[in-house]
């Protein structure tokens, strides 16, 4: 159904970067100078360490909830009207977290709780009630990160930068499905921007440039997970990055920064990602680097990775990540953060995946959808800088980059471009 919205909608998506005229530069384009490229990624469940659940308690007309949620105010406001109990006689208590990563963004959990302790109150007398899904139970039915097809081309001008880019992305819509979810009574119309975010908001200067986002129409339940659009977007915009910059026989590096000029704080990125990295040094036998950059979130990030070539598949080494938040309150925080959002990042990138079959979610627990572990942890540098204007987030923009940046360095060490998600469904990972 993405595939088939991919290509029913490529002309009558929603243009959320459209500059220049792209029609025209490609109208006579030499074949030569196009690159073109299709990508996939698959559903993604949320994972958390502690599965969902929540206590709740009504007694004498107040209704008590104790639960780790990224959303206390919506979830208050969503209980009241489930039990009939005003909202202010509804007290959220708010736990540590367990792990969220969007999915305790949620009201479905409480809500449960809330309804269990309303039916209990009569015959129990206010006692708490609570409710805790399996793993298996969270596995199978998670509010997933959408599955998504981009298909991309670009025209290379004789200095072997694009003077046109056109992308097109396809994708359920995470806005229409939380909303139809949480506010039934709200319609969910117009464009969603976050199946583009990651692709049409990146500080690349190119005068011809579209990115259009297509809804496909998937009834799986789908949610905010880490990075949302960028998530999947990273990979996209940032793979075909790489490709072009092979294609145009350029440095990624250097080809990148060409692009940001006009952007100095993406440029100031780079330059310390390139000095902290060593990407200029001597190339190692068995060994390669490939770099991405993301703005998400306000956060001008960019990160290489090493991998190296071992009898027992593929070992990503390491990682070096430089990120601009502009004033950073405390830069242990968002180097932790940081360090977080890779590691989910990258976990996603070595074998994870949501599928299907009849209607039935396959991958129940973490033996068929694991996380990266100690052993296979790559050594992890972060340096954070100061100088954007903006003050931007350290949860998230770890994790875009750290996908396109791994698959980029698998090209560079295999010549072997891989454009379909997990990574390892063409090469073996340590």
């Amino acid at each position: 159904m993405i595939a088939k919205s991919l290509k029913d909608g490529i002309g009558r998506g929603d243009n959320l970067r459209n500059d220049g005229d792209v029609d025209l530069q490609f109208a006579d384009a030499p074949r030569d100078r196009i690159v073109e490229a299709r990508y996939q990624v698959p559903y993604l469940a949320h994972a958390t360490m502690e599965p969902m659940n929540a206590t709740a308690q009504l007694k004498d007309g107040k209704l008590d909830i104790w639960t780790g949620t990224q959303a206390p105010t919506l979830i208050r406001a969503d209980c009241a009207n489930e039990t009939g109990v005003a909202e202010e006689n509804v007290q959220v208590h708010s736990t540590y977290l367990g792990g969220g990563f969007g999915r305790r963004g949620e009201v479905d959990f409480p809500r449960f709780a809330a309804r269990v302790a309303q039916r209990g109150d009569s015959v129990l007398n206010g006692r708490p009630e609570q409710v805790v899904w399996k793993r298996e139970e969270d596995m199978t039915h998670d509010t997933y990160r959408p599955a998504a097809i981009s298909q991309w081309r670009a025209r290379l001008g004789d200095d072997g930068l694009p003077v046109a880019i056109d992308g097109h992305i396809a994708c359920p819509s995470v806005i229409g499905s939380v909303i139809a979810r949480t506010f039934p009574s709200v319609p969910a119309a117009g464009p969603d921007n976050t199946i583009t975010h990651g692709a049409f908001d990146q500080p690349y200067g190119v005068e011809n440039y579209r990115v259009s986002g297509i809804k496909a129409p998937v009834d799986i339940p789908i949610g905010f997970w880490r990075a949302v659009g960028n998530s999947y977007n990273g990979f996209f915009h940032e793979s075909f990055m790489d490709e072009m910059a092979h294609a145009a026989d350029q440095d990624p590096m250097a080809f990148r920064a060409a692009l940001m000029k006009d952007y100095p704080t993406a440029v100031g990125v780079m330059k310390r990602l390139a000095d902290v990295s060593g990407w200029t040094g001597p190339k190692q036998e068995g060994r390669a680097k490939g770099v991405a950059f993301t703005l998400s979130f306000g956060c001008w990030t960019g990160q290489v990775v090493e991998v190296s070539q071992s009898d027992d598949g593929i070992k990503i080494e390491n990682v070096w990540c430089v990120a601009d938040i502009g004033q950073a309150l405390d830069p242990a925080i968002v180097a932790a953060q940081m360090q977080s959002g890779i590691v989910y990042g990258l976990s996603s990138a070595l074998g994870q995946e949501i599928t299907f079959d009849d209607g039935m979610v396959q991958e129940t627990n973490f033996d068929s959808y694991d996380a990266i572990r100690m052993a296979n942890c790559p050594n992890i540098i972060v340096d954070v800088m100061e100088e954007a204007d903006h003050r931007g987030g350290a949860g998230e923009p770890g994790t875009p980059p750290s996908i396109p940046a791994l698959a980029n360095a698998v090209f560079a060490l295999t010549g072997q471009r891989i454009r379909t998600m997990p990574l390892s469904k063409e090469v073996d990972f340590v």
